[in-house]
């Protein structure tokens, strides 16, 4: 498996999984194997094929659909079933040259969180393009209305070793600079969102993007944060219900408001119900910790590479 000069400089959420998968499988196994992210340029004939894909069905992948090009794959995985689905509709990949392996984190431990009764913590820690866009009206919206909110933003393109793509970006950032109750924060070590995910109550996310898997929202699972996110590509599916979930829309205008009203129905919870907040956190802790414990995805892996050398 190889981590190149790309994802050696890149943070985001394939490089992580693969740095996992290097970090915690035997090398002599993964010697025998080329794992390739997403992107397929150049095929190693000496060793096994694996192809890990990330992403929706683009033109990117268009040579999925030919059954001479799949047999350059010894397996094609998937991290979720959704994603696994799209393939299949789009370009009539059969189910059998798949097999789903969920991405996983290493769970955060429990701290206790600030008083919600004097500040809810907000945060949204993934690029902008996500959106972000969304995100600060809809904040601005319901801090005038409820008050006693903070919005921590963690999001640059400097997560993918890219800081020249923030630009169309920066007068958004300089308007949660300029807001008193927002802070942003920009691109920041891994342990540090780590941390800041301790310390708050809800991950915001207004998701434009048809995430496959997410694994920004699994972490604020993790973290005890409630998700306030759309019924919107896999999170769905790897949100499992947990999320406080709402009507994803094309039109942005609607989409700030209903996604307004879904953050303003998550603070009154963690504001004015704080027993049923706590066991639905507990419980949400509990799910994410058991399904997206890497310690117990590392042995999928393992076990799925020996079976196909033999």
């Amino acid at each position: 498996m190889e981590i190149n000069e790309i994802s050696r400089g890149a943070n985001g959420g394939t490089e992580l999984m693969l740095r996992r998968l290097h970090r915690s499988l035997d090398a002599g196994l993964l010697s025998k194997f080329q794992i390739i992210a997403s992107r397929v340029r150049d095929i190693d004939p000496d060793r096994k094929t694996i192809l890990w894909l990330h992403d929706v069905p683009t033109v990117e992948t268009a040579g999925l659909k030919s059954a001479e090009y799949r047999k350059q794959f010894a397996k094609i995985v998937m991290v979720s079933d959704w994603q696994m689905q799209m393939f299949h509709i789009f370009h009539g990949v059969p189910y059998s040259d798949f097999v789903v392996i969920r991405n996983g984190i290493e769970p955060i431990p429990a701290q206790p969180k600030p008083d919600a009764g004097q500040v809810v913590n907000i945060i949204y820690h993934t690029t902008p393009q996500r959106g972000l866009a969304l995100l600060v009206p809809a904040f601005e919206r319901v801090q005038a209305a409820l008050g006693g909110l903070h919005l921590h933003v963690y999001s640059s393109f400097a997560a993918y070793g890219k800081p020249d793509m923030d630009e169309p970006f920066r007068p958004l950032f300089e308007r949660c600079r300029q807001h008193s109750d927002i802070s942003y924060h920009g691109f920041q070590p891994y342990e540090t969102v780590r941390h800041a995910l301790q310390q708050s109550h809800i991950f915001a996310y207004p998701s434009i993007w048809p995430e496959t898997s997410c694994l920004a929202a699994i972490e604020a699972m993790s973290a005890g944060n409630l998700v306030v996110a759309p019924n919107y590509g896999g999170l769905f599916d790897t949100c499992n219900r947990w999320a406080l979930s709402y009507q994803w829309t094309e039109d942005a205008d609607q989409h700030v408001s209903r996604f307004a009203q879904a953050l303003s129905d998550a603070v009154l919870q963690v504001r004015n119900d704080p027993a049923r907040h706590a066991a639905h956190v507990r419980a949400q802790k509990a799910f994410a910790d058991q399904f997206y414990d890497w310690n117990a995805i590392a042995p999928v892996w393992d076990r799925m590479l020996r079976q196909l050398l033999a």
